[in-house]
């Protein structure tokens, strides 16, 4: 940053633009922002100034830059209504959190914003800037820390009546309880966003944002054909602002047409004129799924886990869904092949299911405790025995019945013989 500054003007905005390149052009906006001058003129090129230059700090990814910028900005927030500095800081935290890898320094950004929002007494940014730095701390997986931010910061929204930023951050409180399993919590949750939001205009993505939290809660308790509504839903809203959350939207859409063992819509919904606009690996991951569940084949299910694990393992929604898809699925195929025998071979069995033999060892132990068959497992000669059916003798239950009948007979005859006496 040079010593020198030059006029709060728009040609010198102008010579910014006009850079040879961006370093030049970061140090003629630094150079601006030092002039002392606070006419109004002066601070609306000010403001211009500033937002170029986040810009083109974000864009060269100098992170602790941006960092450094705010806190030489605040004697200049100091001579601006307290709406625009609100909009700056928020523009160049949001600058931050686009390059990658930054999200400790976003923590560390927003805790010093909100020490200096205290301090200057500025309740509404405050409030904003604690809501990001809860969202980042979940996003962070530390969970206790972000849910006493919240449960504080609710009770303060709640009194001041702020809808709009009431709904974030019920919405924040709803995936932060889905996050720790708390289900009932988080659709407590949910349903007082709803309720906010029903009072307010809600922006388009905000709304999108609910209908897909809805759907995941509704996946989450098996009710696969609303959350598909859900998602739909959802999908339309960020397919029309062309937001990236619309590819997870469709990804989820396609999950639920699995689990309801409708896997033949998928490759109809991706061939669609929304679907083609985003075919890539999100949505291969789920097409081969699909045809692993249309197809009965578990072989086909484990190559495409393993072949999409960033899109089906490391999703921790999807890989919830099809781990219980997948057990169900082997627990199945085990069934069908083991009904011939009254004993056989678990080697035979793991060959006949392209398993190995350890894994289909420890699901058929599992699914005898589960009682899904009777059985067990000869370990010495590597077998299984299978057991017939025990049949239940229908003399004992007709014997206890019988036995009961007589009971309330000897109970009524004995009520009479109490009122003949009496």
């Amino acid at each position: 940053m040079s010593t020198s500054y030059l006029p709060a003007t728009t040609d010198s905005i102008a010579q910014a633009l006009e850079a040879k390149n961006p370093s030049e052009a970061i140090s003629i906006l630094y150079r601006i922002l030092d002039n002392p001058s606070s006419s109004p003129e002066s601070l609306r090129i000010k403001e211009q100034a500033i937002t170029n230059l986040s810009d083109l700090l974000r864009q060269e990814n100098r992170a602790e830059e941006l960092r450094s910028l705010l806190t030489l900005l605040r004697p200049f927030f100091a001579l601006i209504p307290k709406a625009k500095t609100a909009k700056i800081v928020r523009g160049i935290i949001d600058a931050v959190a686009k390059i990658p890898d930054t999200s400790d320094l976003q923590i560390s950004l927003c805790r010093e914003m909100v020490q200096w929002t205290r301090a200057e007494k500025r309740t509404f940014l405050r409030q904003r800037v604690e809501a990001r730095l809860a969202a980042l701390l979940m996003e962070n997986k530390e969970y206790s820390e972000a849910l006493n931010l919240l449960s504080g910061l609710i009770k303060e929204v709640r009194r001041l009546d702020d809808k709009l930023l009431l709904v974030d951050i019920d919405l924040l409180e709803s995936k932060l309880h889905f996050s720790l399993r708390n289900l009932p919590k988080a659709k407590a949750a949910l349903t007082a966003a709803r309720t906010a939001a029903n009072a307010i205009y809600v922006p388009p993505a905000q709304q999108g944002t609910i209908d897909l939290q809805s759907g995941i809660l509704h996946a989450e308790e098996k009710d696969y054909k609303t959350a598909y509504s859900y998602f739909f839903e959802a999908f339309e809203a960020f397919n029309a602002l062309e937001d990236s959350r619309a590819v997870f939207s469709l990804k989820y859409m396609l999950l639920c047409k699995i689990m309801v063992s409708q896997a033949d819509d998928v490759a109809g919904i991706i061939s669609s004129k929304a679907g083609l606009r985003y075919v890539g690996p999100e949505l291969d991951a789920m097409k081969a799924v699909a045809d692993a569940h249309s197809k009965r084949s578990l072989k086909l299910f484990e190559t495409a886990l393993r072949d999409f694990k960033a899109q089906l393992e490391e999703d921790p929604i999807v890989h919830r869904h099809l781990s219980s898809l997948y057990d169900t699925l082997l627990e199945q195929n085990l069934c069908r092949l083991i009904e011939p025998f009254s004993r056989v071979e678990i080697a035979h069995i793991a060959d006949l299911i392209e398993l190995s033999v350890d894994h289909v060892e420890k699901k058929l132990s599992q699914m005898i405790l589960d009682k899904k068959f009777a059985g067990t497992l000869d370990q010495g000669a590597g077998c299984l025995v299978i057991f017939d059916d025990p049949k239940t003798d229908a003399i004992y239950p007709a014997t206890l019945e019988t036995i009961s009948n007589v009971g309330k007979v000897v109970d009524s005859l004995y009520v009479r013989s109490a009122k003949i006496m009496a």
